[in-house]
Parts: C-alpha cells; sequence; structure tokens
C-alpha cells in the first residue's frame, strides 16, 4: 500500500520524494522554531515555517531528479559502451588493438 500526499504525488514510487517530504519537512522545522525564537511572534512564524517547507522541498527535488538524470545518463553511456566493446573487439576497429608496423603507415 503506498501513500499519496495531497492525493496525488505517490510518495513510495516516485523517485526523490520520498527525501524531498522528509528534508522539507526538516527544513520547516528548523525554520519555523528559528524564526519563534529570534521574534516571539506564532503566527508569522507559522508562515514562515510553511514557506521553508516549500522551499526545502522543492530546492532538495531539483536538486536530486538533476543528480538521477546525471545518473541515468553515466548509465546509458556505460551500456552503450559496453555494447561497443563486444561488438568491435578483436576487429580492426577496436582501440586497444596494437597496431603492427605495416597498419601504423597506412593511416
Amino acid at each position: 500500500q503506498s501513500f499519496k500526499l495531497l492525493g496525488f504525488l505517490d510518495v513510495q514510487n516516485v523517485p526523490c520524494a520520498r527525501e524531498s517530504v522528509l528534508y522539507g519537512s526538516l527544513g520547516s522545522l528548523v525554520m519555523g522554531l528559528g524564526y519563534f525564537l529570534a521574534t516571539s511572534r506564532v503566527r508569522r512564524s507559522c508562515d514562515v515555517a510553511v514557506g521553508g517547507f516549500i522551499c526545502t522541498m522543492l530546492g532538495y527535488w531539483f536538486y536530486c531528479r538533476y543528480n538521477l538524470a546525471q545518473q541515468r545518463i553515466r548509465q546509458r553511456m556505460l551500456k552503450e559502451g559496453m555494447k561497443n566493446r563486444v561488438l568491435f573487439e578483436g576487429s580492426y576497429l577496436d582501440p586497444e588493438k596494437e597496431q603492427t608496423g605495416s597498419e601504423r603507415s597506412d593511416s
């Protein structure tokens, strides 16, 4: 059984959603409590806490999704490189194959 935040964000299955909500709630607590301790204004502290939640959650969401996209790109490049290595291994296109003297003069 999955948990849906606000009825549409499936926290269990969406990458980075769980961490974003957790860091957002921590940011909310820190910012709201910090503002309350500095000013002793309850209503404004709640507003700051909600703003802190939104900013922290969105900030970590974009950071996490960017890193996930970079990781997927690296995985795709590695997979393609491994496929090419198997394809070209032992042929004249193999970059690791040592060239003989006659082949060097041709290129």
